[in-house]
């Protein structure tokens, strides 16, 4: 994916943590509830107690994903109207304290990976993460420093988004067993950006779906309203229409983690278009915990008396 379009995804998604403030701000009076009466809005204060909640929440959630491994199936069509597949994987993603997850192919178009082949990529695994629990290792110490600091951009990119964005609270709709607050996301048009990804909020809207009563996000759907250029258009531009769609879920309690990533959007490189249509279900989470963890983790995996595919 182009890093353009991640940036609008990371806008929307570091956005909503400040949306969800704003939405708890019309939950109706519950037992050791901070809101006002009925829908009334909170006071400042009240407001203030919300943000701290939210945010927590948010980095509780940030902290807790690279403890859990998951099961990734990705789908991807070259055209919206395309009836069939271009490419059908599924991945079983293993954290290695990097901020990234090792990416093991499970299935390629209908067809399983062979068990060798299988079993060679979980000894990668093994070894990529006897690296990075390694403290002498100057590799490993670089890309946990890298990893580091884009958690400080994430955190900034959080800050400027609560200027960046205004909320309006469009009502509450029953999913399941749950109750969602329904929120728009609209550009400040006060805002004065600071950088290239704090420019994208003038071209991002949208509209979230908040759970009221653990205050986390359940769905954003964000939209391109208008085409966003990087070097006046020569370098690249990605297209009005371009929409991301995110859902999430309780994966244990307290800790709700992306469930379904669907991207469509069209993106143009230099003088090379490309359009995109990913849809990505995520299940299967596992908390393996930190490196030396996640690393016992699969040497038990690997003994012979424990199968291949046992952990997945």
């Amino acid at each position: 994916m182009p890093r353009l379009f991640l940036l609008i995804a990371i806008a929307a998604a570091m956005a909503s943590g400040f949306a969800r403030v704003r939405a708890l701000a019309f939950q109706r009076t519950a037992p050791g509830s901070v809101a006002g009466q009925g829908d009334a809005p909170p006071t400042d204060v009240q407001l203030r107690a919300l943000i701290d909640r939210v945010l927590a929440n948010q980095h509780a959630d940030d902290d807790a994903l690279p403890l859990f491994q998951r099961v990734e199936r990705r789908q991807y069509r070259a055209h919206a109207s395309d009836t069939k597949l271009s490419d059908d994987r599924t991945y079983r993603v293993i954290p290695i304290g990097t901020g990234t997850g090792w990416r093991v192919l499970v299935e390629k178009n209908g067809h399983s990976v062979p068990a060798p082949d299988y079993q060679a990529e979980i000894l990668k695994v093994e070894r990529a993460l006897e690296l990075v629990s390694d403290p002498a290792n100057p590799k490993s110490k670089r890309d946990i420093e890298k990893y580091h600091r884009r958690l400080k951009d994430r955190a900034d990119l959080l800050t400027a988004a609560r200027d960046g964005f205004s909320f309006t609270w469009l009502g509450r709709e029953t999913r399941g067993d749950r109750t969602l607050d329904k929120i728009r996301m609209a550009p400040n048009p006060n805002f004065k950006p600071s950088s290239r990804e704090t420019e994208l909020f003038a071209h991002v809207e949208a509209t979230l779906w908040i759970d009221e009563v653990s205050a986390h996000v359940a769905r954003v759907v964000a939209e391109l309203t208008s085409d966003f250029t990087v070097g006046g258009g020569l370098v690249g531009k990605a297209y009005r229409g371009s929409r991301m769609t995110i859902e999430q879920a309780e994966v244990e309690p307290g800790v709700w983690l992306p469930s379904l990533y669907q991207y469509d959007y069209s993106w143009r490189e230099f003088f090379s278009t490309t359009e995109v249509h990913e849809h990505t279900e995520a299940s299967h989470y596992v908390r393996i915990g930190p490196p030396a963890e996640a690393l016992a983790f699969i040497r038990r995996e690997l003994s012979p008396s424990v199968g291949p595919r046992a952990q997945q």
